[in-house]
């Protein structure tokens, strides 16, 4: 999941499964550092680098972003420009991530990360693959349930990720099985991983209750949180209005670097730098507030100041 939702699935995940969670830490990066958190919108040298620019070259580099981002080149910034575009900088995260990683999977130098090599960094030794039993059989220990279904589905995961078949990952093919809501053709496992856990009736949807969870009893009166998540629900996810998320809404929840997550910090920024409240950023509105912009997920804190055209 992401980080918006991290609170709230916290407070409905049971104990084993955060146990699962941590052993399989190093497989999926659900979150980035705090640092790319805050840093999404200027890039490679953040806003210290970036006080050391004079005023009118500081100038020079925030305009040349907003250009950047202003698709329709209207001169002014709105939420969908502003979240394609840090949606775009967290794929990049991903990707350089996943090349700096790989290294460290790749046991023998040979170019591609073996399951065998993928289980002994992150579980320490090679995990064997128990057959799948009979529907009825379970096993008393629900942790170990929970284990052993994960590493299947983990299996699953690495065996589509590795699209020519020869057994081994390369870097593309780590960056899909490491970060799979990054790549197009794994949209599926993250989806189905999603339903698997909040889906109660099974219909393929998730309705606002199934978002929400259980969190209350009978007569008690929604609590501040359940608000906010009902706002988050129909503002942010729910964006044909009827009540339930269908798979293309599903995507944009689950994805560690979401559409929701992207556009929540695009909507917080206009509402700091929108000064006419025409929910649009001007050029003007822009450099009044230079400070604000360049700290946030847009300029990536500073880093995008650095960056080149064609790195985005």
């Amino acid at each position: 999941m992401f980080a918006e939702d991290t609170p709230r699935i916290q407070s409905k995940m049971s104990p084993c499964f955060w146990v699962v969670l941590l052993m399989l830490q190093l497989s999926i990066s659900l979150q980035h550092t705090a640092q790319h958190g805050t840093n999404v919108l200027l890039e490679d040298e953040g806003t210290g680098e970036m006080q050391k620019l004079t005023s009118s070259k500081q100038k020079e580099k925030m305009l040349e972003i907003v250009g950047r981002i202003d698709r329709d080149g209207d001169k002014l910034l709105n939420a969908e420009e502003m979240a394609v575009w840090i949606q775009r900088v967290y794929r990049k995260y991903a990707l350089e991530d996943a090349a700096e990683r790989f290294p460290d999977f790749d046991l023998d130098r040979d170019g591609l990360v073996s399951w065998e090599e993928y289980n002994i960094v992150t579980h320490g030794h090679l995990i064997p693959l128990e057959p799948l039993s009979d529907p009825l059989d379970t096993v008393d220990d629900p942790e170990q349930q929970s284990l052993r279904n994960l590493h299947r589905r983990e299996k699953q995961r690495y065996d589509f990720a590795d699209v020519d078949n020869n057994e081994g990952l390369n870097v593309t093919e780590f960056l899909a099985f490491t970060h799979p809501s990054e790549v197009d053709r794994m949209a599926d496992f993250a989806i189905e991983d999603v339903l698997n856990e909040y889906d109660m009736d099974k219909d393929s949807f998730i309705s606002l209750r199934e978002f929400i969870g259980n969190a209350r009893g009978d007569g008690e009166s929604a609590s501040q949180w359940e608000m906010e998540e009902t706002v988050r629900f129909r503002d942010l996810y729910d964006s044909d209005r009827d009540g339930k998320l269908n798979r293309e809404e599903q995507l944009r929840w689950v994805a560690p670097n979401s559409y929701g997550s992207a556009r929540e910090e695009a909507l917080h920024l206009i509402k700091e730098v929108d000064r006419n409240e025409d929910g649009l950023l001007s050029v003007a509105e822009i450099l009044r507030n230079q400070d604000t912009f360049m700290n946030s997920e847009v300029t990536d804190y500073g880093r995008q100041l650095h960056t080149t055209h064609d790195e985005l």
